[in-house]
């Protein structure tokens, strides 16, 4: 990747630890297949989200984009806690993978307060 960012680089390098995870499931479970499903669509779209922000044309834009990837990052919480408490997933790896999501999301809560003016660097 081209222009790595703090933020953009942990986004790629959470993706590719959720991708991991995954292939470690049991995904012939029904409830885990389906889960892990949804998990990757939304651990995925943090990092996309950070591109097309940074590709963004407006301020507007970028926002949007920021919001978009902190909504992913708050399903990807969702998701690998219900993983966890279900007993379908360990839980040192999930509680770390959640620990990730968790920076990442506020990095990102900060920086939409700040581009809508709630907060000042």
């Amino acid at each position: 990747m081209q222009n790595r960012t703090p933020l953009r680089e942990r986004a790629y390098d959470y993706a590719l630890k959720i991708i991991k995870f995954i292939d470690e499931l049991n995904r012939r479970d029904a409830s885990v297949a389906i889960i892990s499903n949804q998990l990757l669509r939304s651990a995925t779209s943090i990092g996309a989200n950070v591109i097309e922000a940074q590709a963004g044309s407006t301020r507007k834009d970028f926002t949007n984009f920021f919001t978009h990837a902190l909504k992913s990052a708050n399903e990807s919480k969702f998701w690998l806690g219900l993983l966890r408490d279900a007993g379908k997933a360990g839980k040192t790896e999930t509680d770390s993978l959640l620990g990730e999501v968790t920076e990442l999301a506020n990095m990102l809560g900060a920086g939409v307060l700040t581009l809508k003016g709630k907060k000042k660097l």
